[in-house]
């Protein structure tokens, strides 16, 4: 039986750059430095005004199919995560279809996840190939957070960069016993569904006027209801919480021990919050990979972002497990174990 393989990871991020000097001026209590040593973050690439989301994971897609690892007309399945589409309907997935000239018989759609996105992108793509139903998927993860921040939002301005990834996975014929995407582990726990959100514009509460003045939230930032607010503590301590479990639960389905991982490529949230995260689960730092200078927290593309910058660098390496880890919004967890081929492309 034919089973799923990452072949190749692409990225695309947007021209406008957003450094730690605007931050810095901004905002009392923060200098370009303590910037870049708490958060590990020079620069935020910044989509342009009229830059969606669905612009910048077509922009990735290109560049994928540029490295002629695979033809348009030969992908049986677009998955796009968002949390920022174009439109409430149609499907964004469905836009990116016809504007890469894809074949019809070619399925298309959006699922909606934040930090943990691209570990369930991963799970959906294999099941669709080891079930039969495709022999090439293409998994583009994309957002566009600046677009829901306030700029004169503290906490949530320093942290996010906008950004897409495409990823293409592909039926296989291995020889090898274990699974080139696999085991997986999945969590969620909507009790913090308020941790990290933006309050108004939906049908549960639709914005008013009244959600569009902005206001101080007593703690240095000022947002209105229609943008983000995030409770940094409470989402610092759910990834403490739940993160090392996990570690150790996939470990244990996957029979391995975390010697035999050549990589861990976490969610790329910040370099404190990943640092923390190492120490707790007892990681080797040369095998962690921890380095958002210059791509802030790109949401559901920072880990196969990570994973192409890792692999450039020559700490993720063809034929050796890497374990994946996505966190954050939901709240929502998911990790898994990939193998890539020795013709990996980015």
């Amino acid at each position: 039986m034919k089973s799923a393989q990452i072949i190749s990871i692409t990225y695309y991020l947007p021209e406008n750059k957003l450094g730690n000097k605007v931050i810095a001026e901004l905002f009392s209590g923060w200098t370009e430095e303590k910037i870049t040593r708490k958060l590990g973050i020079e620069e935020r690439p910044i989509a342009a005004p009229g830059e969606t989301a669905v612009d910048m994971g077509i922009r990735a897609a290109e560049r994928l199919f540029e490295k002629e690892v695979c033809e348009p007309e030969e992908i049986d399945f677009v998955l796009l995560c968002t949390q920022s589409p174009d439109y409430f309907l149609p499907t964004s997935a469905c836009i990116i279809h016809e504007r890469l000239g894809l074949k019809k018989a070619c399925g298309a759609l959006d699922f909606n996840l934040g930090c943990s996105g691209y570990i369930y992108g991963l799970s959906l793509a294999k099941g669709l190939i080891e079930g039969g139903m495709a022999e090439n998927v293409l998994l583009i993860t994309s957002e566009t957070y600046s677009k829901y921040i306030n700029p004169l939002d503290r906490v949530n301005r320093p942290l996010f960069g906008d950004g897409a990834a495409a990823t293409l996975i592909r039926a296989v014929e291995r020889k090898e016993p274990a699974p080139a995407i696999g085991p997986f582990v999945f969590g969620s726990d909507g009790s913090g569904a308020d941790l990290l959100i933006v309050p108004a514009g939906g049908h549960r509460h639709p914005a008013t006027p009244e959600d569009h003045i902005e206001y101080p939230d007593g703690k240095g930032s000022v947002r209105s209801k229609v943008q983000v607010a995030m409770h940094g503590p409470a989402i610092f301590a759910f990834a403490l919480d739940r993160v090392p479990p996990t570690v150790r639960e996939l470990l244990e389905k996957s029979g391995k021990a975390k010697e035999d991982i050549g990589c861990f490529v976490f969610h790329q949230a910040n370099k404190y919050m990943l640092e923390k995260l190492r120490e707790l689960c007892d990681l080797d730092s040369a095998k962690f990979f921890n380095d958002i200078r210059k791509r802030g927290n790109t949401v559901s593309s920072s880990v196969p972002i990570a994973m192409v910058d890792a692999f450039e660098q020559g700490m993720l390496k063809p034929n050796e497990p890497a374990m994946l880890i996505g966190f954050g919004v939901g709240l929502s967890w998911g990790a898994t174990l990939v193998v890539l081929p020795d013709d990996f492309r980015t």
